[in-house]
């Protein structure tokens, strides 16, 4: 790390015991934005999302994202001194991030109580399923079944049919986003109460999704309505939709502001439905709702998308295309905002994307991409914790490295 390195958590040192997504994406953000972040893997094969979705060389192109920043080391914590080295390394932190089932760190050894007895201003961050505690604290949590659990999934889809899910994990990332939030909110509080205040952070995938439920739960109890799936549009709100062009593509339209809604349905050929009494708020366009979006979807039929953006941006109208990533590695907004980053892999180029907020006196940046497995195992117990390359020779003898 450079001397004159002033992103905001320069200085933070975080130990990362989780894999595959949620816990290792919160690390990844914190590492970005300046933490020391000290991975810890399993002998051998390292975290399983090395190898998953594509792959090159046995390593996958999501893991040098995700993996970025991060220094690799390798511990057997099925074995005592694994555990004793992991405890080790923990005294001397400022954060713990774990994303194991409940239990599987107190088993070890590992929990927040031994942790905290060695250094009781740690922030332990957790992430699981359903949360530390409750009846259902033991259950296994992926993220399809906990966004299930958490009402999120019921609301995608259209009506009479399966709900949907979007072609991402979403739970974990928006899980691992309400970690690396609660651990700064963690080390502020510690800064401000005491440099012995550290605290646990207990993230459920669950409640991180129930977090974007806006109204469902005051609507529910104040008037007795449940939320249903309404397909491509937002209930209660008109019109906001995606239209599919004459070209094949779809835009999205989104003009339920009152002077909006004028502005768009003059543009698109319907100047009696701007004038009309009937949608000139949006309680009266609810009400009409099948009615404009036969008209918006006509219009966009009949000509290709870009005639359609093109229409609207002149009327300043909120709309845009539904890319795909050929799209935004295309598109000038995205780069000139700088959301792509090169890194060099094995001497050939890989763009991975570059992480917000943007922050404009301290922003993040990458350093490296994620490495090879125990890629600075010897460096970080040397450096860390002051063992001999003797020791260490004995340690990978023994399968503890």
């Amino acid at each position: 790390m450079s001397q004159s390195d002033s992103r905001p958590l320069t200085g933070i040192r975080i130990i990362e015991f989780g894999q595959l997504i949620a816990g290792p994406f919160a690390g990844c953000l914190l590492a970005y934005f300046g933490a020391e972040v000290i991975k810890v893997e399993p002998p051998g094969k390292g975290d399983p999302i090395r190898g998953w979705r594509a792959v090159e060389e046995g390593t996958s192109f999501w893991w040098r994202s995700i993996g970025r920043n991060k220094k690799s080391i390798t511990l057997d914590l099925k074995t005592e001194r694994g555990r004793e080295l992991a405890l080790q390394l923990m005294a001397g932190a400022d954060v713990v991030i774990e994303n194991f089932r409940p239990g599987v760190m107190e088993a070890w050894g590992l929990g927040p109580d031994e942790a905290k007895a060695e250094n009781p201003a740690l922030v332990y961050a957790r992430i699981s399923g359903y949360g530390q505690t409750g009846p259902y604290a033991s259950k296994p949590g992926f993220a399809s079944v906990c966004e299930g659990f958490s009402g999120f999934r019921y609301v995608n889809g259209h009506p009479g049919e399966a709900p949907v899910r979007p072609n991402l994990s979403i739970g974990d990332s928006i899980a691992g986003l309400h970690a690396a939030f609660g651990i700064a909110l963690a080390l502020l509080g510690r800064q401000r109460d005491s440099e012995s205040a550290g605290q646990v952070v207990d993230v459920a995938l669950y409640e991180s999704m129930f977090n974007l439920m806006e109204a469902v739960v005051p609507e529910y109890s104040g008037a007795g309505i449940v939320r249903e799936p309404s397909g491509s549009t937002v209930t209660g709100i008109v019109p906001t939709n995606t239209y599919r062009c004459f070209d094949g593509k779809y835009v999205v339209i989104g003009g339920n502001g009152d002077s909006i809604f004028q502005r768009l349905m003059t543009a698109a050929g319907h100047p009696e439905m701007a004038a009309d009494p009937r949608m000139a708020s949006n309680t009266g366009r609810v009400a009409c709702e099948e009615e404009i979006d036969r008209a918006l979807a006509s219009w966009c039929a009949g000509q290709d998308s870009a005639d359609v953006l093109t229409t609207l941006e002149a009327a300043r109208v909120p709309a845009g295309p539904i890319y795909n990533v050929v799209d935004m590695f295309n598109d000038e907004h995205f780069n000139a905002r700088g959301l792509f980053e090169r890194v060099d892999i094995n001497g050939r180029p890989l763009d991975i994307p570059a992480m917000v907020p943007k922050l404009a006196e301290t922003p993040g940046r990458t350093e490296w991409p994620g490495g090879e497995v125990g890629s600075h195992t010897h460096q970080v117990l040397q450096q860390v914790l002051g063992l001999s390359p003797e020791e260490l020779t004995q340690l990978q003898q023994q399968g503890v490295i």
